[in-house]
């Protein structure tokens, strides 16, 4: 499979026209990966467009691909978003990239009550930037032509506002309705939210509260699940569920 990279402005180029990379894509090109003159490889722009090209001229600061072909990769009809809670160590962080790869469509960062990690003040930028790192480089990796949007962090107020307005299911391994046997209907073109918490679970009162406001409480199966694993194991069955697997 030919090399992929992603560049942060719109590609409008087509079939017969040029793209230059530079900056960290470029080096990354040339120097980490060692593309070379002739070398087939494809560029994403994370919004769609996905062009099959032969790289012309390498070197450290720029490289240069003429397109062979263009292709506008259409969004998908219904959007998976994981409500990922903060974790301590790196657990968020694992989840942000497996889902990543999997294929989810948006990620918001939110700041349960049961949360060790706190994003408080310029942590609150950092977090947000490294998460959207972290997609950037695993949406590449998996060579995906939509690249996830992170979100800023939201709060449980914020998750019950948009329970009305979309198929939110909180994970949550006591709940009597399996994710598996739960009516994903492909024809609703609401967004289906996965709520994942953080090690030490969902505070109850918080649980009561997404409920109440229209949240629906599922479970992935007999066993407990880390929040670094919850969420992407969650996403493999909805995936299949929406046929998009």
């Amino acid at each position: 499979m030919p090399l992929h990279f992603v560049v942060d402005e719109p590609l409008d180029a087509d079939a017969g026209e040029t793209v230059t990379l530079t900056g960290a894509e470029a080096h990354h090109a040339a120097t980490v990966r060692r593309v070379r003159v002739g070398e087939a490889v494809t560029l994403g722009d994370g919004a769609g467009v996905w062009l099959e090209a032969l790289c012309e001229t390498v070197a450290p600061r720029e490289v240069v691909v003429r397109v062979s072909r263009r292709v506008v990769v259409s969004p998908p009809a219904v959007r998976v978003e994981l409500v990922q809670a903060l974790a301590k160590g790196d657990r968020d962080e694992l989840a942000v990239q497996a889902a990543t790869e999997l294929g989810i469509d948006a990620i918001t960062p939110w700041q349960a009550a049961r949360s060790v990690s706190r994003w408080d003040g310029a942590k609150r930028d950092k977090g947000v930037l490294r998460w959207r790192q972290i997609t950037r480089e695993a949406g590449k990796q998996a060579h995906r032509a939509w690249l996830p949007v992170v979100n800023e962090p939201a709060t449980t107020s914020r998750l019950c506002e948009r329970a009305a307005a979309s198929r939110m299911l909180v994970l949550e391994p006591t709940a009597t309705i399996r994710l598996a046997e739960w009516d994903a209907d492909a024809d609703d073109p609401r967004d289906i939210l996965l709520v994942v918490g953080p090690e030490g679970g969902i505070d109850p009162a918080e649980l009561r509260d997404l409920e109440a406001a229209g949240a629906t409480p599922v479970r992935l199966g007999e066993h407990v699940l880390r929040t670094s694993t919850a969420g992407p194991a969650a996403l493999a069955v909805l995936s299949a569920h929406l046929r998009r697997w």
